[in-house]
């Protein structure tokens, strides 16, 4: 018998996959049980805290109504992305790509995501349920100089 599996992947890359994989699901498992104590301990913290009224936030730096020349390009759309983590596959292994396949991404386990503006980095941060729906706490902001800079 040859050194390939059904797949025709030679080696038994596919097996080192699932071992892999089972690895991480019997780490997994300790690790949702550490989440859900810490959750639970931040629940109780909240329990006792008090209800706390902020302001609107405002940028005192740049006054956004009063410029009529800005005024035209605040409705303009732009397209914000998060990014978790990319990876360089060769064709060859991005077409035996199927359902229930494994990606592995460049990002360790609880990196910030990056935050993106029509391509552009623009801040840091982690995911986060809010109503039944994914969001983004930004945990970073880039400045506006070093985000120029970044542009060069």
């Amino acid at each position: 018998m040859s050194n390939e599996n059904q797949n025709g992947d030679p080696g038994g890359l596919a097996d080192e996959w699932a071992a892999a994989l089972g690895e991480q699901v019997g780490d997994a498992a300790g690790d949702v049980a550490d989440i859900m104590a810490d959750m639970a301990a931040q629940d109780a913290e909240l329990a006792g805290a008090a209800a706390v009224e902020l302001d609107e936030l405002q940028d005192e730096s740049a006054p956004v109504s009063n410029d009529p020349k800005l005024d035209v390009i605040l409705d303009i759309p732009v397209t914000m992305t998060m990014e978790v983590g990319q990876t360089e596959i060769p064709i060859r292994n991005l077409l035996k790509l199927n359902q229930g396949s494994v990606v592995e991404l460049d990002r360790v386990a609880g990196e910030p995501l990056d935050v993106r503006v029509n391509g552009t980095l623009i801040a840091h941060g982690e995911v986060v349920v809010v109503n039944d729906r994914y969001g983004i706490r930004l945990t970073d902001v880039i400045s506006p100089q070093e985000r120029i800079k970044r542009l060069k």
